[in-house]
C-alpha cells in the first residue's frame, strides 16, 4: 500500500485531518509520483471528511511551499479574486474592478486562472483584451510596480498542480483545491478581498487568512450565491485584520450609494463578449455591471485601509473610472504586450 493509500484509508476510519498531516498529504498529492486512482481516492475521503480551519490552513500552507513566489515592492498590495464555482455564469466583476482599483493608485497582484464556472475566467477575459497572461515573475513585478496591476496565472506560478489536474477533472466534483487559490497568490499579499462560494466558509478563509499572515481581509458571499460583494442582493461580508476581532455583517448596495439590479443584469458572456463589456465600463458606460465593479472596488479600498466605507470607496472607484486612470492602465498593460514582441 502507497504512502497516499494509507493515508486515505487513515481517513476513512475517522482519522485525524490537522494542520501537520494536510501539509503532508498536500506534498504527496504534488510530488508527481501518486497515481491517479489513488489521488481521486484521497480527494473523495477528504470531501467526505470536511475541512476545517486547521486542515485548509495545512493545505495552504503546503500549497504556498510548492509556489513561484515573487516579492513585490509596493504597499499597499492587494488582491480581490474569488474562489469561483457559484455557478452564476457572472461578468468577469472582480477583473474589472482590480483595473478600476489599480487606476486609482492601489497595487493590485490579481491570482487567477481560466474559467472554473463561467465562461470567461480572469485569464481568459485579460487574454481578449490583450493582456498578456503567463509572463515570468520578473514581468509580472515590474507591471505591478510600475502601472499598479499584475497578473499571476495559476499553472505558471503553481506548477505542481499539474500532477492533480487530471484527477479533478475525472472527479467533476469541487474539492479542498477549488478553496486554496486565493490562498496562495505568489506575492503574498496581505490585504485580500475573497469571494466564496459558500457561507459558512467566511468565517473560517478570514481566519486562515490571517494565520497565513495576513493584515486585513474580507471574505464575502452574496446572498444571491455571488462569489462577491453583490448588486443583485445582500452580500454577507467577513471582516478581519491582524490583532483584531473577526466580524461578519450583512451589507447591501443602498449602502454603498447604489441602486439594487436584477441577477440578469450581472450575467456575462464569453471571454470576447465580457472583453468587450468590460473595455467599455472602463470608458464610463454607466449601468449595473459598472455599478457592480465599483462596489467590488471599493471593498479594496477598504482592506487597503484607503477608504472608511464602501460608499467613499466607490466615490474613488468612480473616478478612477472619469478620469481615464482604469483605462490607462489597460492600456498601459497592453503596450507591455506589444513591447515583448
Amino acid at each position: 500500500m502507497s504512502e497516499l493509500a494509507r493515508r486515505t484509508a487513515e481517513l476513512r476510519r475517522g482519522g485525524p485531518l490537522d494542520r501537520e498531516r494536510a501539509r503532508e498529504i498536500l506534498a504527496l498529492l504534488l510530488s508527481g509520483a501518486e497515481a491517479e486512482a489513488e489521488i481521486r481516492a484521497l480527494l473523495l475521503a477528504v470531501n467526505e471528511r470536511g475541512v476545517d480551519e486547521q486542515a485548509l490552513f495545512g493545505f495552504a500552507e503546503g500549497l504556498r511551499e510548492k509556489a513561484v513566489n515573487v516579492r513585490v515592492d509596493r504597499e499597499p498590495l492587494v488582491d480581490t479574486c474569488g474562489t469561483g464555482g457559484d455557478g452564476l455564469q457572472t461578468f468577469n466583476i472582480s477583473t474589472a474592478a482590480a483595473l478600476v482599483a489599480a487606476g486609482a493608485g492601489l497595487a493590485v497582484a490579481k491570482h487567477g486562472n481560466r474559467s472554473v464556472s463561467s465562461r470567461s475566467g480572469s485569464a481568459d477575459v485579460l487574454e481578449a483584451l490583450g493582456v498578456p497572461v503567463a509572463e515570468p515573475p520578473e514581468a509580472v513585478r515590474a507591471s505591478i510596480e510600475e502601472l499598479g496591476f499584475g497578473f499571476f496565472f495559476a499553472p505558471r506560478y503553481h506548477p505542481a498542480m499539474k500532477h492533480v489536474g487530471p484527477a479533478r477533472k475525472a472527479l467533476g466534483v469541487r474539492t479542498f483545491f477549488n478553496l486554496l487559490g486565493p490562498l496562495a497568490n505568489p506575492a503574498l499579499v496581505r490585504r485580500q478581498v475573497v469571494g466564496v462560494y459558500d457561507p459558512e466558509l467566511l468565517e473560517t478563509y478570514a481566519r486562515v487568512l490571517l494565520r497565513l499572515g495576513a493584515q486585513r481581509v474580507l471574505v464575502v458571499r452574496g446572498e444571491d450565491g455571488m462569489d462577491e460583494l453583490s448588486l443583485a442582493a445582500p452580500t454577507r461580508v467577513c471582516s478581519a485584520e491582524a490583532g483584531g476581532a473577526v466580524r461578519i455583517e450583512t451589507v447591501s448596495p443602498e449602502d454603498a450609494g447604489l441602486l439594487r439590479c436584477a441577477p440578469a443584469a450581472l450575467r456575462g458572456g464569453d471571454a470576447v463578449e465580457n472583453a468587450r463589456e468590460l473595455e467599455a465600463l472602463l470608458g464610463g458606460r454607466p449601468g449595473p455591471l459598472l455599478d457592480a465593479v465599483l462596489l467590488n472596488a471599493a471593498a479594496a479600498f477598504l482592506v487597503a485601509g484607503l477608504a472608511a466605507d464602501l460608499r467613499e470607496g466607490v466615490t474613488q472607484a468612480r473616478a478612477s473610472v472619469a478620469s481615464g486612470r482604469a483605462m490607462a492602465v489597460l492600456e498601459g498593460l497592453r503596450a507591455r504586450r506589444r513591447e515583448d514582441r
